[in-house]
């Protein structure tokens, strides 16, 4: 069972972003799903790795638009990103050294966080993308 579905309401009007946002929630799902069926940590480590990692690529493409865009927010947004991409690494580094396991406890917080910042501070440049031209 999904983690996580995807609904109209999470779009953002911008192709390539709509794009990114449902891959995270896939990656998402993918991570929840193997953590469900009971994977070792071996094989749940490049899950983790790869949602890293796109989550990565991903706010980089958000931050190149917010320059591309002028958007007014950008510093504010930027700041939720470095905040999350810190949070993820600590997690990393104690999964990666034995003191942390991928549980519920963390797929509810990356569920949440992507839910809230895609209805909150992500909508929050939609109308400021789409105005703008943005792909």
């Amino acid at each position: 069972m999904a983690l996580f579905q995807w609904r109209d309401e999470f779009s953002m009007k911008v192709p390539s972003i709509d794009a990114q946002h449902r891959k995270l929630v896939e990656m998402l799902n993918s991570l929840h799903d193997g953590m469900l069926s009971g994977t070792t940590k071996e094989k749940l480590a490049p899950l983790l790795n790869g949602l890293i990692e796109y989550t990565a690529t991903h706010f980089a493409h958000e931050e190149e638009y917010f320059a591309t865009y002028q958007y007014p927010d950008a510093q504010k947004h930027t700041q939720e990103h470095q905040k999350l991409v810190k949070q993820v690494l600590d997690f990393k580094e104690k999964f990666d050294s034995g003191r942390a396991s991928i549980n519920m406890e963390l797929m509810v917080f990356l569920k949440d966080w992507l839910l809230k910042h895609i209805l909150g501070s992500d909508k929050g440049y939609s109308k400021h993308f789409v105005e703008h031209g943005a792909k």
